[in-house]
């Protein structure tokens, strides 16, 4: 198994995730035409595409998920509560799954894990096969047993870092917006981030994916210092989201 990114942030949200027989894509927050110029990156066009696997309703997750699903016939699987957002229609071929469940698309056995977010039905994804376990995990206000447990068996995890709490509290959003991000439906972060994978990964066994790394809020240097130096992983079990340039394909 292998993932690739096209990008991660709150200007646009896609991970992909492929073995040698199926390719699924979670989230689509771009533009078609900035989508499939970043799939040309990757190498990989619409038609190579499974699935397309949604987290939830925030335009940064589904900006591109209908024209894309749409013009390339690419089923959509997402919670009834993010389908009642209605950025879909009678011409998209929709699965509608619970956001506690396990399925299958052709050899991928999927997770859907519920999370807190300020989102009708949120959820996150773990994607596996015989052998390897990826875990996808953003976009979570508050870290809780049931996310420890689901995801302490991936082998390698993109795991939000959305901010510094210092730099979210005396940076220039405004309070209410301060209050969201870091509320119980908001995003995780750094050191709550850090908390949650001394807790699923107190062997350092894990490769580490930061993402949803926030551009006014954050500094990827200080992620990347957290991970090196407080919890003691090795810099090549450690990879970055890029909001602009995503990531290349790394295995699980």
């Amino acid at each position: 198994m292998e993932f690739a990114s096209l990008g991660s942030g709150s200007k646009g949200n896609g991970t992909l995730i492929r073995d040698s027989e199926t390719c699924l894509l979670v989230d689509c927050g771009f533009s078609l035409k900035r989508t499939l110029a970043r799939l040309e990156v990757l190498a990989l066009s619409p038609s190579d595409i499974d699935g397309i696997l949604v987290t939830h309703e925030h335009t940064d997750h589904i900006r591109g998920v209908g024209l894309l699903a749409r013009k390339f016939d690419i089923p959509v699987f997402l919670t009834e509560g993010t389908c009642q957002a209605d950025f879909l229609d009678e011409r998209h071929n929709v699965f509608i799954i619970d956001d506690n469940e396990t399925f299958e698309i052709r050899d991928l056995e999927v997770q859907s894990v519920p999370v807190s977010h300020d989102a009708r039905n949120p959820c996150q994804f773990i994607i596996s096969n015989e052998t390897r376990c990826f875990g996808l995990l953003t976009d979570v206000g508050v870290i809780s047993n049931h996310l420890i447990e689901a995801y302490k068996a991936c082998d390698s995890l993109v795991m939000e870092f959305n901010y510094d709490s210092v730099s979210l509290e005396y940076g220039d959003y405004p309070e209410f917006l301060k209050r969201r991000v870091s509320g119980n439906l908001g995003h995780l972060s750094n050191q709550q981030a850090c908390e949650f994978l001394v807790a699923v990964d107190a062997n350092r066994s894990k490769n580490i994916i930061a993402a949803h790394i926030s551009l006014k809020n954050n500094d990827p240097s200080l992620v990347r210092d957290l991970l090196i130096g407080e919890l003691g992983y090795a810099a090549d079990q450690i990879e970055l989201f890029d909001q602009e340039q995503g990531l290349d394909w790394c295995n699980v």
